[in-house]
């Protein structure tokens, strides 16, 4: 059983959460297994706190200035009667006028400094708290930052009067005086500001398997998509019939990966236009704040355009069609290009622009979670760019392949009716998330993940050939829906997209303004770092309500295909693994930052994504 530092009972100083500031707390309890400490504030509020973030009452008291104590003449409790307290010594008397004037700058320096200091430490500690939580809509806590500041003033209030006195005895040199009065200012600055201390940066937990589980996933994840596309392509896509490996060379295409490249740095200039809203992200260590161009449904709408005048001409867009795998190889090459290259330059970031998930000093793994949080190239900011522009624009563009293909094949006038519901479910999605494109900026991908070969092959290579599965089945694999099987699939689809936006709208909403009137009749539980957790509403019915609008609508995406194979239906079991997973990264983030707000949530609403099962 490890030792523990601090007692039960124990008055320290313990640190808030998400500031720099600490406060008188006691010790109430220790938990062994996680190694927190229970600590309680004098308003009552218990948190559960690292050993890190407390220290002892002692490491906070000003040590006694130099100059208060080396002087005789302050150590002296009586004086003669024969002369005047202020008057010098005999032999160096000097006017009055002359006396004074040092006096003064004196007196005005040290109140300057102190002054300066009072000034210094506000600044310091109000932004890193008040505006994150301006931006995120939500209510400032000013009055414990000026409680902190106005306990700092008190304490300095002490030692200005004391210099104050102590000035009218001193019979110092005035050369001397100053420069005890430097090393006093200076010292006292170091004292008060030692407390704030930067926290470690380096990543702790690994997860995904750790170093070996990364170094799977590098090859796994390629060789799953290559193996589903090869499925699709065979007359009988079970899982037992292993399709055959087809030759090294007829993988690679260099029209191909010609045309990727194109797509990509179209993209990107599109991207670079100036249109479309410019926002702020969310603050990041450095109290720093990021700038984003808001332009991803302008995007698409260029892009339809060319697609639309391509058509015009006559160009063969089923040609994506007929080199699905060439184009799906020229991706990951790119990407992994994409992942050596961030990888690369996150080396000489600065510390404070690597990811709190991906810097753990592993090689393999800092390079699959990515090393630098937001890898950028002046104002192109790479991670962002590729979150939502190439893959899920171009995930449109395949679908749009695919109907075009299965008309060409089977000699169709119209695209079959399981091809229309699969592209226009689809196309809702891509709009939804182009359209409320502001809102990936307080996602995990953003605030936490780093831009490693997972955001950057997951961006790319699955997103646009995995996502787009069920289009390129029907291709090959014809499947009839009769009308009320459609429409029942639309409503099925209907009901998984009203779940997703709403619940993604509210949560959005209380986080910008949690004082809107709108907003009242929702119930929230406060937490230590300003931030509320919704206990009605959408997110008072389960923990994740908009995982639970994503998987519905998988389904009725792979509803379309019929139910002679289950390689349709692979998008819809990989989607929830992933959710599944993600929500306890989720989960274990929440339960650090919130402490004991998070398990009284966890207690108010106990289901995680699915009601009444988990």
């Amino acid at each position: 059983m490890p030792s523990r530092r601090f007692a039960d009972g124990e008055v320290v100083m313990g640190r808030w959460p998400g500031s720099v500031l600490y406060y008188e707390v006691k010790v109430t309890g220790y938990n062994y297994v996680s190694h927190l400490y229970t600590v309680k504030y004098k308003d009552g509020t218990e948190l559960a706190l690292k050993e890190s973030d407390i220290k002892s009452q002692s490491s906070f008291k000003h040590r006694k200035s130099q100059s208060s104590s080396s002087s005789p003449s302050r150590r002296s409790t009586s004086r003669s009667r024969s002369r005047s307290p202020g008057r010098p010594a005999k032999g160096r008397r000097r006017s009055s006028s002359q006396s004074r004037e040092p006096k003064d700058d004196k007196k005005k320096t040290i109140q300057e400094t102190n002054l300066a200091l009072l000034v210094l430490i506000c600044l310091f500690i109000k932004p890193s708290e008040n505006n994150t939580r301006r931006y995120n809509g939500e209510p400032e806590s000013t009055e414990r930052n000026d409680t902190s500041c106005t306990v700092l003033e008190e304490k300095l209030k002490p030692d200005l009067e004391l210099e104050r006195v102590l000035e009218q005895y001193s019979l110092r040199p005035r050369k001397e005086e100053k420069k005890k009065e430097e090393i006093y200012s200076e010292k006292k600055i170091f004292e008060t500001v030692k407390t704030i201390e930067k926290p470690s940066s380096k990543t702790k937990e690994l997860e995904f398997g750790g170093r070996i589980g990364t170094f799977m996933l590098i090859f796994f994840l390629p060789a799953t998509v290559f193996y589903l596309l090869l499925m699709c392509k065979q007359d009988d896509p079970s899982l037992l019939n292993v399709p055959p490996f087809p030759a090294l060379e007829s993988l690679w295409e260099p029209r191909a990966f010609g045309l990727f490249l194109l797509w990509f740095f179209l993209q990107a200039l599109f991207y670079l236009l100036p249109i479309g809203k410019v926002v702020e992200g969310l603050p990041l260590s450095n109290g720093r704040k990021l700038h984003y161009r808001i332009n991803g449904f302008y995007a698409f709408i260029l892009t339809a355009a060319a697609i639309g005048t391509l058509l015009y001409f006559q160009f063969e867009l089923h040609y994506l069609y007929d080199h699905f795998v060439q184009f799906a190889v020229s991706a990951a090459v790119f990407s992994l290009g994409l992942s050596i290259y961030l990888y690369i330059r996150s080396l000489k970031a600065p510390e404070e622009e690597l990811a709190p998930g991906g810097n753990s000093g592993y090689f393999v793994y800092d390079f699959f979670t990515g090393h630098e949080l937001n890898p950028r190239i002046g104002s192109f900011d790479l991670k962002y760019f590729c979150e939502l522009r190439p893959g899920l624009i171009g995930w449109v563009v395949i679908n749009l392949a695919m109907l075009l293909a299965e008309m060409k094949i089977h000699n169709q006038s119209m695209p079959s009716l399981s091809m229309i519901l699969v592209n226009s479910f689809q196309l809702l999605y891509v709009l939804d998330a182009l359209w409320n494109e502001e809102a990936i900026l307080t996602t995990m991908d953003i605030t936490h993940d780093g831009f490693g070969f997972m955001l950057a092959f997951g961006d790319l290579v699955w997103v646009p050939f995995v996502y787009s599965l069920q289009a390129f089945y029907l291709v090959g694999h014809p499947t009839a829906v009769s009308w009320p099987v459609a429409a029942a699939i639309t409503v099925l689809n209907g009901i998984g997209y009203y779940i997703f936006r709403r619940a993604n709208s509210q949560k959005n909403s209380f986080r910008r303004n949690p004082a809107d009137p709108k907003l009242a009749y929702l119930k929230f539980i406060p937490t230590a770092t300003g931030k509320g957790l919704l206990v009605t509403g959408w997110w008072g019915f389960v923990r994740h309500p908009n995982y639970l609008g994503d998987i519905i609508m998988a389904l009725a995406w792979s509803l379309p295909c019929g139910f002679n194979h289950i390689l349709p239906y692979f998008y819809v079991i990989y989607f929830i693994c992933l959710l599944v997973h993600r929500e306890a990264r989720d989960e274990h983030h929440c339960k650090q930052k919130y402490g004991l707000a998070w398990e009284r949530y966890c207690q108010r609403v106990p289901y995680r994504i699915f009601p009444y099962i988990y």
